[in-house]
């Protein structure tokens, strides 16, 4: 077994990894950009080292940065989590040339399962038929054009070497292509260090299933269960469940056997997810994720199994150690990804800021993952998953009323989040019936009214108390964590308190304690616990907010990508003015009214935050 592992990551998932190692007995190693370095995965890695920059081009893709962390700290393993690298075969080879163990897949098998125009070769070889689409790389606009005279439109754009819905477009109509096609290219690019795209039929009311599967490097393969993740919006999940409802078991047994089928057709080992479209009792392979998923948390309360040390174990060269037989699944589990978004009008407009308060759910079959605490900031640069949480209920009905229970009971301030729209979710009957599909959210879930602040939403488990003071422990590395009392103390102690303070040294950063003046008291600087200052919750919608007649402000932080009209330009209102990334999603900007352009005040690049002035129209 390893005995240092460094995660290759951020966020929640770094802090899942962490903890399972801790468990194990293994030191952990964390990295950090500069917006990171206090941190939640940061404050509880043994180690963490510096890899510099601030948006994830310049940090957490940054391979140099990260094989000198890896040299730096002498770790004997690698996990990359999700996202990021952990997709990446040339990334994996790097790790394996310093002598570290690169926990996941064969970068073999990386290659074939990542890119999504060569997992669906292997699978039709395997025997599994996929949607039906274009298994090449899109070269220009025409092609789309093309496609979609064939097999009508909508089509689906989509990374061939991304997932979780990262660069994925619908093209209505050959109107859209050309722009559609390069907006699903930069958000590949900036998520994945790939641009290239792939084609394929987009149905009309799937169900999204997946399949998670384990293979060893002996040649064991096992699948341990599906998932249900058809609650979506942007093509990105927002709640997964295990069972899929409504889903006979003997497609189950089929789809299952073909998970492992695909997973043996590319000498496949360690967790990987073989994903389907469900739709009038036919399956069709979607793709191969040769990660941990973000929703495995739900395959591990219904098995029973650690998934992460199941990981660490396979990638030491251990046999699985069960069969398809030895696996039990017991009751269901539902995953809310609670996100910093806004699903005010059904939106979903990202949110960064500063958690000014986040209380967390308790009691029995609740879990929540998180990758922040109180003061911690959801940065612009990066996924806004502040936290997972999951519930376990012997049957469906009992999981969705302690998930609706659970999710009352959190709260998050300082940013908005998707619990409302969680919440309007389970609630509907069309998720009680189980008979929404990946469309459902955007076109048939009325969001307009069903929606309140997470400070609005009617706890019926409050009894009245005041909200319970910050914990020390969420208090961050700048608490202070004594003050010299007594009579006694030498002179130089006068006015001093005794805080942690943080230092890098040769890009290790190291927490040490040191008596500093006390300035508490002064005006405008943070109070004794560290605090650090919040923002207003975010409230855009995605539209240009009309700050005053004629002016076009932006409702959130993030970066001007691409500007669609120039000065001297007539618009009408409600037509896109401008592409804003924020997250790693771009967002379009639109014209509160008609007019003409009479000032642009950015370029392509800049950064902006919110209700800053992007131009006027008269």
């Amino acid at each position: 077994m390893f005995s240092k592992v460094l995660i290759a990551n951020r966020g929640e998932i770094a802090v899942r990894i962490i903890r399972t190692c801790k468990e194990m007995g293994i030191r952990t190693v964390a990295i950090y950009s500069d917006l990171d370095r206090s941190a939640m995965h940061v404050r509880l890695a043994d180690e963490a080292y510096s890899i510099g920059g601030q948006s994830a081009q310049e940090s957490y893709l940054n391979t140099e940065s990260i094989l000198d962390a890896i040299s730096k700290s002498g770790a004997d393993a690698v996990h990359p989590g999700y996202g990021f690298f952990s997709e990446n075969a040339d990334f994996a080879r790097k790790v394996q040339s310093t002598g570290a163990t690169f926990i996941g897949p064969p970068p073999e098998a990386i290659e074939v399962m990542g890119d999504k125009i060569s997992s669906r070769l292997a699978a039709e070889k395997a025997g599994v038929a996929g949607v039906p689409g274009r298994s090449k790389p899109v070269k220009n606009s025409k092609e789309i054009v093309s496609f979609g005279k064939e097999f009508g439109w909508p089509v689906a754009i989509k990374a061939a070497y991304g997932g979780g819905g990262r660069g994925m477009k619908v093209v209505t109509g050959p109107e859209m292509a050309q722009e559609a096609m390069e907006s699903a290219q930069r958000e590949a690019l900036a998520y994945f260090s790939r641009d290239e795209i792939y084609l394929e039929r987009y149905l009309t009311w799937p169900r999204h299933i997946e399949m998670q599967v384990f293979g060893d490097m002996h040649g064991n393969a096992i699948w341990l269960g599906e998932r249900d993740c058809s609650c979506q919006r942007r093509h990105q999940k927002l709640i997964e469940e295990s069972p899929s409802p409504n889903f006979p078991d003997e497609i189950r047994q089929a789809m299952g056997q073909a998970a492992v089928a695909v997973t043996k057709a590319c000498g496949y080992y360690n967790a990987g997810t073989v994903e389907f479209l469900f739709q009038d009792g036919e399956f069709y392979f979607l793709e191969m994720n040769t990660r941990l998923q973000v929703e495995h948390p739900v395959t591990e309360l219904i098995c029973g199994m650690d998934l992460v040390a199941l990981q660490l174990r396979v990638a030491s060269g251990e046999e699985l150690g069960i069969s398809q037989n030895d696996i039990q699944r017991r009751g269901w589990a539902i995953e809310c990804r609670l996100n910093a978004e806004d699903p005010a009008g059904g939106k979903f407009t990202p949110s960064p800021g500063t958690l000014t308060r986040f209380r967390r759910p308790d009691g029995f079959g609740v879990r929540v993952d998180a990758g922040y605490e109180p003061g911690d900031t959801v940065s612009q640069y990066y996924d806004n998953l502040i936290a997972k949480l999951v519930v376990w209920g012997q049957d469906r009905e009992s999981a969705r009323k302690r998930a609706i229970r659970a999710l009352i009971e959190t709260e998050i301030e300082g940013v908005a989040t998707t619990i409302p729209a969680h919440l309007a979710i389970l609630s509907h009957q069309d998720f009680v019936d189980g008979t929404h599909s990946t469309k459902w959210v955007e076109d048939k879930l009325d969001l307009a009214n069903a929606l309140a602040s997470e400070s609005q939403i009617a706890n019926p488990l409050a009894d009245g108390a005041g909200a319970p003071a910050n914990s020390a422990a969420s208090m961050g590395a700048n608490s202070a964590v004594g003050t010299p009392e007594g009579e006694g103390q030498p002179d130089w102690l006068e006015g001093k308190v005794l805080r942690e303070v943080q230092a890098e040294v040769d890009g290790r950063l190291y927490e040490v304690k040191l008596w500093v003046p006390d300035v508490d008291s002064q005006p405008g600087t943070s109070n004794a616990t560290g605090n650090r200052p919040s923002r207003p919750r975010g409230s855009g919608s995605g539209a240009g907010q009309s700050i005053s007649d004629g002016v076009v402000g932006v409702p959130m932080q993030g970066t001007i990508i691409k500007l669609l009209v120039e000065k001297g330009d007539q618009v009408e209102a409600g037509q896109s003015v401008c592409v804003l990334e924020a997250m790693k999603m771009e967002n379009t900007i639109t014209s509160p009214k008609s007019g003409t352009v009479n000032e642009i005040k950015v370029s392509p690049g800049d950064s902006v935050g919110p209700g800053d002035i992007i131009m006027t129209i008269d």
